[in-house]
């Protein structure tokens, strides 16, 4: 089998009933997080097999959960049986809360960064809110799953969450935003 097809060399591409613009919003929608699932990898390489063995374990089950999603917004408009579920949702809640437990209490906002693990950890934060945004405008559009952009929503809180947890690991605290009054009591 060829990688490549030719097929796209004038700027579409095929989906799910035909062939679309590769700037279709169904292709952003799924290729921004499919950009989330490949940042993902690079937050694991990152990543030491020991201090960060739960994390590495939850991020490849999330990298199988965006291909899902991504499989998701593929067949928007088409109505077929969806993988990402309500219970994914609240699966990436429990973690959150998980993770969040490990870091101190928040009173500013807090930059990205930190450890390089962490850094890479917000990265896939902000793709992910902007893969999200894209599946609203999808979703205005088209028919899609809503847990798709639940999943996304929760997702971002996720990394977030996890990126601070990295931080405590590492013994590096995190960067907070000084030009700021306390915000979170």
């Amino acid at each position: 089998m060829r990688l490549y097809t030719r097929t796209g060399d004038e700027g579409q591409t095929g989906v799910i009933g035909g062939r679309v613009n590769k700037d279709d919003v169904r292709v952003e929608a799924y290729g921004t997080t499919d950009e989330v699932n490949a940042f993902v990898s690079e937050a694991i390489l990152r990543m030491d097999s020991q201090t960060h063995q739960d994390m590495i374990q939850d991020l490849t089950e999330i990298q199988h959960e965006l291909f899902d999603a991504g499989g998701d917004l593929a067949q928007a408009g088409k109505k077929r049986q969806y993988k990402v579920t309500a219970e994914m949702v609240s699966r990436l809640e429990e973690w959150i809360d998980r993770y969040d437990q490990e870091a101190p209490e928040i009173r500013r906002f807090i930059l990205p960064g930190g450890s390089p693990v962490s850094s890479a950890l917000h990265v896939c934060r902000v793709l992910t809110r902007r893969a999200e945004r894209k599946v609203v405008t999808l979703a205005r559009e088209q028919e899609t799953n809503d847990e798709v952009r639940r999943y996304l929503n929760r997702l971002s809180d996720f990394f977030f969450a996890i990126a601070r947890a990295a931080n405590v690991r590492a013994g590096v605290k995190d960067v907070e935003y000084k030009r700021g009054g306390q915000v979170f009591r």
